[in-house]
C-alpha cells in the first residue's frame, strides 16, 4: 500500500458495539483538493481523485477500506454465519416456478439442490410430458464470481432461444442464441446490449437495444436476423434527456419503442410481422405528457395523463392515433393511480394503486362492465405475472403480504374465481400466525398523513425497547410495497419491528405523492422519513437507542440526507450503493445516467436547482457532529451509482464526524449495482446487513 495514498492512524474500531473493542487501522484517504465552480459558487472536493477507476491508488484505498471493515465486523462474523444458515434453511432448495403456457409448450424455471442459478425448461403438450432443459445457467456460469443472465426468451414458434449474459456487473449484456431442436449454440453473438430485446413473428429476427458506451443511456434499437452480420439501426433517440425502451404487446401484433423522461414520453410502433418497416410515431412528445401504449389486436389502448394526473385509459383505432380519436375506457380518479393494464382478447385487467394498496379491476371489452378482484388482508401487494397468452380467460397474478409468502393465482375472468397454484414454501418452522402486520399513519411536519406498513412478532410491547428497522425508497414515483421476505424473519424472531415508510417521492398515494417528493420538493422525502421515525418513537415501537435505517441507491441518498439532518434518531444506518454526491454528478453529463436524470432531480446548470440540490446533497452537507454507526456498500462496476460517490462520502465523513461510532465502507470488487449474483450469494449481502443491525443490539446469536 502506498503511503502517499493513506495516512494510517489507529482507531477503536468497535467503540459502539456493546463494549467490544478492537484496535485496527483506519484508512484515511489523502486530500487532493479540486475546486468546482458553478454560478459563481466554489466548492472544494478533497477526494475528487477517487473517480480514477484505473488508478492503482484508488484500488488500494478501496481494498484498505474492505480490510478495515472485515476487522471491524469480525465480532459479528459468527452471527452473520448463523443468519446465513437460517436464511438458507428457509429456502426450498429444489424449487420450481409455476409453469406458464405459450403455444404448445409449458415453460418454467427450476433450481436443483445446491445450485446457485436457475435452469430454464419446458414440456410439450402437458405437464406430464418429458422435460426439455433449455438452459442450465449453473453449467454456463461455472465458477464465475459474477454471472447474470437476462431476458431468456423463446421465439414464437418455439424453435430458438435467446438470452443475455453479463459477467462484470456493468449491465452490458452479450446476446447468445440456442437451436432448441438440436440443443447447439448458434454462431450469432451480439455484444454490448442492454439485454432488452424482443422476437419478431418470423422467428428469425430480433429487435434489441444498446446503451451509450460512456453515459450508459439506452438510446438505440437495432434489428438482427439470425445468420446475418450487418445489423440495421431501427431508431436512435437523439435527446440526451430521454431513454429508449423496447417492448412487444401480449397480442404479439406490435413492437413499441418508448422514448421516456421522468414525466414525458413518445411512443413509436411497428408491426411484429414486418420488422423491417420504419417505426411510426404514435403521438408526438409534449412536455409533461406521459403515455404508454399497447394493443388489443383490433385497437390501441393508451394510458395517459392528459387532463388526468393519476392517468386514465383510452382506446383508439389502429388507423388513427390522434388525440381526437381517443375514447375513454377507464376514467380518471382523484384517489387512485392507474399503473398498468393487461390486454386479453375479451378482457382488460388494470392495476391501480389506491390508498397505497394495489387493486385489480377487470373490464369486459365488449360491454365495458367493470369488476374488482377481492383480497382478504388489509396490508398486502399484488401484481400481474407470466401473462403471455392473448386468447385466454385466465389472468395470472402474484399476491403476498408481510405475513403471507409469495402466492401465485390464476383468476378466471369469466367465472370470477381464484385458484391458488403455489404458495412459496418457507422452511425453518415458519408459522404466519406468529406474526402481525399493521397499517399506520404518521403526520408529517406539514400535516400530510404518511402511511407506514409494519410487521413484528406477536406479543410486542410498545415500551420503546424494541429494535426497529425502518426502510424507504421515495424516488422516481416508484412505490414501496408491503411484500413478504423470509430473510426478514431473522430480524422479527430476534425482537425487531420492520417498518416500510411510504414517503413522498413514490406513488403510493397517487401521482401528487410523487410530484411532492421530486425536484424542488425533494426535501419532503427526507423530512417524511424523519417524521415517520419520530412517530414510531412516540408510539413506543422503538427509541433512538434501538432505531435503525436502511436504503439503497436513491434510497441511499435518503439515508445520507437523513444522517445529516437528524442523526440523533438512529443507532445505525446502512446506505447501499448510495447516490450521495448529487450536485457534482448531476453537473457532469459525461458520466453515466446524468442527462436522463435531470428530469427527476433538476438540472443544476440552472441556479435555482443548483442551490436547492446543494442544500441537501449528502456529500456537500457533511458536518462536524456525531453520526450513528454507518455501513456503506458499493460495487466497483456499478453502472447506476458510480463507486466513487460512496467512497468519497466515507472519506469525507471520516474527517468530520466527532464520534467513535463505526463508519465502514464495503466495496464488492467484482459486482455492480445489484450486488452478488446467485440465490445463495445474494443472502451473503443480506446476512451482512442484518448482522450489522442485530450485532449493534448486542445480540450474537
Amino acid at each position: 500500500m502506498k503511503t502517499s495514498l493513506l495516512l494510517l492512524i489507529p482507531a477503536l474500531a468497535l467503540a459502539a458495539c456493546s463494549g467490544e473493542k478492537e484496535t485496527s487501522i483506519t484508512p484515511i484517504a489523502e486530500k487532493r483538493p479540486v475546486t468546482l465552480e458553478q454560478h459563481g459558487d466554489s466548492r472544494i472536493d478533497d477526494y475528487y481523485w477517487l473517480r480514477e477507476r484505473e488508478n492503482p491508488e484508488v484500488i488500494d484505498y478501496l481494498e484498505a477500506e474492505n480490510a478495515y471493515t472485515d476487522v471491524a465486523l469480525a465480532p459479528f462474523s459468527g452471527l452473520q454465519g448463523i443468519l446465513f444458515d437460517e436464511m438458507k434453511s428457509r429456502m426450498k432448495q429444489d424449487d420450481e416456478s409455476v409453469p406458464y403456457r405459450i403455444g404448445e409448450y409449458f415453460y418454467y424455471v427450476r433450481y436443483e439442490e445446491g445450485g446457485e442459478y436457475p435452469i430454464y425448461a419446458r414440456k410439450k403438450g402437458s405437464l406430464t410430458a418429458p422435460e426439455q432443459v433449455l438452459l442450465d445457467v449453473n453449467k454456463l456460469a461455472g465458477d464465475a464470481e459474477f454471472f447474470s443472465v437476462r431476458g431468456f426468451s423463446v421465439s414464437p414458434d418455439g424453435s430458438t432461444a435467446a438470452y443475455g449474459v453479463d459477467t462484470v456487473g456493468r449491465r452490458f449484456y452479450d446476446l447468445y442464441f440456442i437451436d432448441l431442436e438440436s440443443g447447439r449454440s448458434l454462431s450469432d453473438k451480439i455484444g454490448d446490449t442492454t439485454g432488452n430485446f424482443e422476437w419478431a413473428n418470423d422467428n428469425q429476427t430480433i429487435l434489441y437495444s444498446r446503451q451509450h458506451p460512456d453515459t450508459l443511456r439506452w438510446y438505440q434499437v437495432f434489428r438482427h436476423r439470425l445468420g446475418g452480420s450487418d445489423d440495421a439501426l431501427v431508431y436512435e433517440e437523439q435527446d440526451e434527456e430521454n431513454d429508449l425502451f423496447l417492448s412487444k404487446s401480449t397480442s404479439s401484433a406490435y413492437f413499441y419503442l418508448t422514448s421516456a423522461q421522468t414525466v414525458s414520453t413518445e411512443v413509436r410502433y411497428l408491426s411484429a410481422n414486418s420488422p423491417t418497416d420504419e417505426p411510426v410515431v404514435f403521438l408526438r412528445r409534449a412536455e409533461g405528457h406521459e403515455y404508454h401504449v399497447t394493443d388489443g389486436l383490433d385497437r390501441f389502448y393508451v394510458i395517459t395523463n392528459d387532463g388526468a394526473k393519476n392517468f386514465k385509459l383510452m382506446e383508439t383505432p389502429l388507423d388513427d392515433t390522434s388525440r381526437e380519436a381517443w375514447k375513454e375506457v377507464i376514467g380518471h380518479r382523484d384517489n387512485a393511480l392507474l399503473e398498468d393494464v393487461e390486454v386479453f382478447k375479451d378482457y382488460l385487467v388494470a392495476s391501480i394503486t389506491e390508498d397505497g394498496l394495489t387493486q385489480m379491476e377487470v373490464v369486459e371489452r365488449k360491454s365495458g362492465a367493470l369488476s374488482r378482484l377481492a383480497f382478504d388482508e388489509s396490508v398486502y401487494t399484488a401484481y400481474s405475472s407470466d401473462n403471455h397468452e392473448f386468447d385466454t380467460a385466465l389472468f395470472r397474478y402474484t399476491y403476498e403480504s408481510m405475513t403471507t409468502p409469495e402466492s401465485t393465482y390464476d383468476y378466471n375472468l369469466e367465472t370470477r374465481s381464484h385458484r391458488l397454484l403455489k404458495e412459496q414454501a418457507v422452511g425453518g418452522g415458519f408459522n404466519r400466525g406468529d406474526y402481525q402486520t399493521e397499517r399506520l399513519f404518521a403526520t408529517a411536519r406539514d400535516g400530510t398523513p404518511v402511511p407506514i406498513s409494519v410487521v413484528y412478532r406477536k406479543g410486542l410491547k410498545k415500551d420503546g425497547k424494541n429494535p426497529l428497522l425502518q426502510y424507504a425508497y421515495g424516488s422516481y414515483g416508484s412505490s414501496s410495497y408491503p411484500y413478504f421476505s423470509s430473510d426478514r424473519l431473522s430480524l422479527l424472531d430476534r425482537g425487531f419491528v420492520y417498518a416500510i415508510a411510504h414517503i413522498r417521492g413514490g406513488s403510493e398515494m397517487g401521482r401528487d405523492w410523487y410530484f411532492d417528493g421530486r425536484q424542488l420538493k425533494k426535501k419532503n422525502t427526507f423530512t417524511d422519513f424523519i417524521d415517520v421515525s419520530k412517530f414510531l418513537i412516540e408510539e413506543g415501537y422503538t427509541s433512538p437507542d434501538h432505531l435503525y435505517a436502511l436504503g439503497g441507491s436513491a434510497g441511499g441518498l435518503l439515508m445520507g440526507a437523513v444522517l445529516n439532518m437528524a442523526p440523533e434518531y438512529y443507532k445505525g444506518v446502512i446506505a447501499a450503493v448510495p447516490f450521495v454526491d448529487v450536485v457534482t454528478t448531476m453537473l457532469d453529463s459525461e458520466i453515466p445516467l446524468t442527462s436522463s436524470e435531470w428530469d427527476e432531480w433538476g438540472d443544476p446548470r440552472e441556479k435555482e436547482f443548483y442551490e436547492y440540490m446543494l442544500s441537501y446533497s449528502p456529500y456537500d452537507n457533511v458536518a462536524k457532529m456525531n453520526y450513528p454507526n454507518i455501513l456503506v456498500t458499493t460495487g466497483l462496476h456499478d453502472s447506476q451509482v458510480q463507486y466513487w460517490e460512496p467512497a468519497k462520502w466515507v472519506a469525507k465523513l471520516r474527517g468530520y464526524k466527532t464520534d467513535n461510532n463505526l463508519l465502514l465502507l464495503k466495496t464488492n470488487m467484482s459486482a455492480g449495482h445489484g450486488g452478488k449474483t446467485g440465490r445463495f450469494r445474494r443472502i451473503e449481502d443480506t446476512s451482512l446487513y442484518y448482522a450489522f443491525f442485530i450485532g449493534l443490539e448486542g445480540i450474537r446469536e
